[in-house]
C-alpha cells in the first residue's frame, strides 16, 4: 500500500520554478555576533480586501528549501507572487460558484483527507523512525540468506516424473541439454534459451530445487527429477562463482526506505484489524 503525502502545488500557469537560481548579489559575510534580519510580519499581502496570512509563505518557503532552492529576496518575491495570483483566482473561482461543484467538493474532501493522513503518517514516522540497529539488522539477514556461492543453471521442466526420467536417460546417452530443453521444457521463459537459469543465488528458487542445484558439480546433471510446485526438472549445473555482496552504506536508503514502507503497512494492518469496517 502506498501512502503519499500531499504536498501544496499550484495550477500550472502559477508554478514556482523549482530551479530557480540566486542571482542577487551576496552580501559581505557579517561579524559575529551581529544579529540577523528577521522575515517581516503580518500578512504576505492583502487582495480585495482579503489578507493572505504569512504561514502560508513561510510553508513554501519550507517546500523549496527541501528542494534545493534557496531562501533569499529573489525566492520571496516570486513566492509572494504566485500565492497573490492564486488568491486572485480563488477568489474568482468563488465568485464563479466554483466550490460549489460536485466534483470539486469531491476533490477538496478528498484532499483534505490525504493531508490529514499524510501528517498523521509522517508524525508517526518521526516517533517510530528506523533505527540504525534495524537497518543493520536486516542487512545481516539477507547477506546470511543470500549465501556466498551464486549459480548459473540450466533445467528443462516437464510435467509428469515419467517424462522427466524419460529425458535424463536421453541425456545419458548423449543428449544435448539444450537442445532437449527448447524441444521439451514447459518453461516458456527459459525454454528459448535452452533452460538458462542465468547467475542466481539459493534464496532464489524453491527449496527442493536449490538443494538439489547446489549437490551438483559443474557440468553435472542431475539423476533424479526435482519436483516443484511447477512440476519435474532435470537440472545442469553450468558454474559457480561468489557472490558479489554491496556493503551497507551502498544499500542502506534502500533498507530505510523498504523498512519504513513496511511500518506503516504493520501500522495500516493494525488500524483495520480495530477498526469495523461494514
Amino acid at each position: 500500500m502506498k501512502i503519499r503525502l500531499l504536498t501544496l502545488a499550484a495550477a500550472a500557469a502559477f508554478a514556482f520554478p523549482a530551479q530557480a537560481q540566486d542571482t542577487t548579489p551576496k552580501p559581505a559575510a557579517k561579524a559575529a555576533g551581529t544579529a540577523v534580519a528577521k522575515p517581516a510580519a503580518g500578512p504576505v499581502a492583502t487582495v480585495n480586501g482579503t489578507a493572505i496570512p504569512r504561514a502560508r509563505m513561510e510553508f513554501l518557503l519550507r517546500q523549496q528549501a527541501a528542494r534545493g532552492t534557496p531562501e533569499n529576496e529573489q525566492t520571496r518575491a516570486a513566492l509572494r507572487d504566485d500565492l497573490i495570483n492564486r488568491e486572485i483566482v480563488a477568489q474568482e473561482a468563488a465568485r464563479a460558484g466554483t466550490a460549489k461543484k460536485p466534483d470539486v467538493q469531491l476533490q477538496l474532501d478528498m484532499a483534505r483527507q490525504e493531508v490529514l493522513v499524510g501528517a498523521f503518517i509522517s508524525e508517526y514516522l518521526r516517533t517510530n523512525a528506523v533505527a540504525d540497529a534495524d537497518v543493520q539488522k536486516e542487512y545481516d539477514r539477507a547477506l546470511a540468506q543470500t549465501g556466498s556461492t551464486e549459480y548459473r543453471a540450466r533445467h528443462i521442466l516437464l510435467a509428469s516424473e515419467d517424462e522427466a526420467r524419460k529425458l535424463i536417460a536421453e541425456l545419458k546417452k548423449g543428449g544435448k541439454f539444450e537442445d532437449l530443453a527448447r524441444k521439451n521444457s514447459k518453461d516458456e521463459g527459459t525454454r528459448e534459451r535452452g533452460g538458462d537459469l542465468d547467475w542466481t543465488v539459493p534464496a532464489n528458487l524453491e527449496k527442493s530445487f536449490a538443494e538439489a542445484m547446489s549437490r551438483l558439480q559443474k557440468g553435472q546433471i542431475s539423476n533424479e527429477p526435482v519436483q516443484t510446485r511447477h512440476g519435474f526438472h532435470i537440472i545442469q549445473l553450468e558454474d559457480t562463482r561468489a557472490v558479489s555482496f554491496p556493503p551497507l552504506a551502498q544499500v542502506r536508503p534502500q533498507i530505510q526506505q523498504r523498512l519504513t514502507r513496511q511500518k506503516v503497512e504493520t501500522l495500516i494492518r493494525e488500524l483495520r484489524a480495530k477498526a469495523k469496517v461494514e
